[in-house]
């Protein structure tokens, strides 16, 4: 590519725009201060971020981890299920959850989706739940929440306990709860491009469950009681920094607001992108934090392309069903969830992040309208 070309370029995402400014001088700041303090895991800054993102939740605990696939296997492991217990999950949301029930020796049921929002179809959960079933994790997927509600209703009538992925869905609300405060344990992943993403990995486990939180406390650092005293099994080195959780504070303030002009995206999108051959996603309001604006065709690859050629940067999320990733062996050959394998078909992640200008949104348009397959 030109140089000329990068400078018109509209990317997918652009970090340096978010980190620049009045924040770039606060994350410094904030820098500098835990450089100086001399202490750089499981300090001061960790434990005031743990009580904000926790209130700001709306829950009793966060426990800040090494990044979001820990959260999701500790938070697995703090449930204490024996060995080959069978967890549902959604076969689309590129392996984290199914991951992390593999690394805690469980069994991943692979449970259809629904056919517009993505998000695991509560009817298919009820189907799916038998006597064998330990867990079920619900992916926010794209930072919508989930039918959570539902799917927790008909779980707990089994006594099941429910994990949350809310790696996509941080500050996501229904019904004035956050994501995060329905499950038993909800898991979040601070990577850069999140809707609250630090500086380099991290990670966090909530609960309201003070037992649950205590387990994932001993789990992220090595099964400790107290130092040397291991107290028990499955423990890991996976502890969220200083230096991450002072960026993370200076950045929550400004969550809710960045999530406001991801919103504002998404509606200037879904009034204007107008072509019978893309289908833009149903408008939600405040259960919609618009990590991913994900639309669909039938022509996908020809629409990447045209974007591409117009300088637009777009990504797949996701081209590959959890059940038939390779390292399966072809062990799920006869199962065929239609929803799933048609969305990872078909769907295109446009540019949505908050620092986007209207102008870039405007071309996005203009070039999906202009598309001619």
């Amino acid at each position: 590519m030109a140089a000329d070309d990068r400078a018109t370029a509209i990317p997918f995402n652009a970090l340096e725009r978010q980190h620049g400014g009045s924040l770039g001088a606060e994350l410094a700041a904030a820098v500098e201060h835990v450089v100086r303090s001399g202490w750089y895991v499981l300090g001061e800054e960790v434990g005031a971020f743990e009580r904000e993102f926790a209130a700001y939740c709306g829950v009793a605990d966060a426990i800040g981890v090494g990044n979001g696939s820990d959260a999701l296997e500790l938070a697995i492991a703090a449930l204490d299920l024996p060995s080959g217990s069978r967890i549902l999950v959604a076969p689309n949301a590129a392996m984290y959850g199914t991951l992390a029930i593999l690394a805690n020796a469980c069994e991943p049921v692979f449970v259809e989706v629904d056919a517009e929002s993505g998000a695991l179809d509560p009817d298919a959960v009820e189907r799916a739940l038998d006597d064998d079933v330990r867990a079920v994790i619900v992916t926010h997927l794209y930072g919508r929440l989930a039918p959570i509600e539902t799917i927790i209703a008909r779980a707990a009538a089994r006594g099941i306990p429910v994990i949350e992925d809310c790696a996509q869905a941080h500050g996501a609300a229904r019904g004035g709860r956050r994501a995060g405060s329905f499950g038993t344990l909800g898991c979040f992943s601070f990577y850069p491009t999140k809707n609250l993403g630090a500086l380099g990995d991290g990670g966090a486990v909530v609960t309201n469950d003070a037992a649950l939180a205590e387990r994932v406390r001993r789990l992220r650092q090595y099964g400790w009681a107290t130092k040397y005293d291991v107290a028990i099994a499955h423990g890991r080195n996976s502890r969220l920094d200083e230096l991450q959780a002072a960026i993370l504070r200076k950045k929550l303030a400004r969550l809710d607001a960045w999530n406001a002009r991801r919103r504002e995206i998404a509606r200037r999108y879904h009034a204007g992108i107008a072509h019978d051959r893309i289908q833009v996603p149903a408008l939600r309001g405040d259960d919609d934090v618009a990590h991913l604006y994900v639309v669909r065709s039938t022509e996908r690859d020809s629409l990447r392309q045209h974007l591409a050629s117009r300088s637009i940067r777009t990504d797949v999320h996701y081209p590959i069903p959890d059940h038939r990733q390779r390292l399966f062996g072809g062990r799920y050959d006869t199962q065929y969830l239609p929803a799933a394998e048609t969305l990872a078909a078909t769907v295109l992640s446009l540019p949505c992040f908050p620092e986007l200008r209207d102008d870039e949104v405007d071309a996005v348009i203009e070039s999906c309208n202009g598309w001619r397959p």
